[in-house]
């Protein structure tokens, strides 16, 4: 049942090298009022809600401007706030496939935006269904701490799981796994896991490649991960994700 996640791997080396500690306030923030807007604005009803809340809660964002991001997005408090998702899709350097989902309240500064980055470090932003066919959205709990396969593969199986990935970081002292799903079925099996005793960190939804390219030479991967630090730097941008895969090492040396 093995399965694969190389740019969530990517991502992790990436961070811990950087430094970096996930979203910014404005882009969870933000999520809380679509979560709000998309459902009812009671966390316990609203898997997607709850999911955002526990996201913002693990970034140190307070209590308060929880609960106005979700009086926000039931239009219980005025904000002037008019956001719509999008998804755009392009090319990175050596035409890797990107997709990038983002929150806007205006998107012809996102547009631009994203354009902007996509040209200055050597892509472009394409069409609509340019990339997005070489895609598949599943749902994704993510375990932390050591656990026995036996154990994962039953409660995987039970739970509705298609397939699952052992995760190990030496340098990070860090280990655990990850369980994927149909989009569906993502609140059950996150459910399920947890009652099983796994600890359950995270449970999110995940686009993943369905067929991944290998990045082998230095420059090319400097401009890949500088483009996605740009990305993933701007406000209205919530999530990246792309088909391309590096070394631990090469990641490493890009980003020095």
């Amino acid at each position: 049942m093995a399965g694969h996640s190389k740019w969530a791997n990517i991502k992790r080396q990436k961070e811990r090298v950087d430094a970096k500690k996930g979203k910014t306030f404005t882009q969870l923030s933000r999520a809380i009022i679509v979560a709000a807007r998309n459902g009812i604005p009671d966390p316990a009803g609203n898997f997607q809600l709850r999911t955002a809340i526990d996201k913002a809660k693990a970034a140190g964002i307070p209590n308060d401007n929880i609960e106005r991001a979700i009086a926000k997005g039931a239009g219980t408090l005025d904000s002037g706030d008019s956001l719509e998702t999008i998804r755009y899709e392009g090319y990175g350097a050596g035409g890797v496939a990107v997709l990038v989902e983002a929150l806007t309240d205006n998107r012809n500064r996102t547009a631009a935006d994203l354009r902007l980055a996509f040209s200055k470090y050597g892509g472009n932003l394409g069409e609509t269904g340019c990339v997005a066919w070489m895609f598949e959205q599943k749902g994704v709990c993510i375990i932390s701490g050591a656990v026995d396969e036996d154990e994962l593969l039953e409660a995987s199986l039970e739970g509705g799981a298609e397939t699952y990935e052992l995760t190990e970081d030496e340098e990070a002292e860090e280990v655990g796994a990850e369980v994927f799903t149909e989009v569906t079925n993502l609140e059950n099996l996150s459910q399920f896991l947890k009652e099983k005793g796994f600890n359950v960190t995270e449970a999110e939804w995940r686009w993943i490649p369905n067929n991944n390219v290998e990045v082998v030479d230095r420059d090319q991967a400097r401009s890949l991960l500088k483009m996605m630090d740009f990305l993933e730097g701007l406000d209205d941008v919530q999530n990246v994700t792309t088909n391309f895969e590096m070394s631990d090492d090469l990641v490493a040396l890009s980003i020095a």
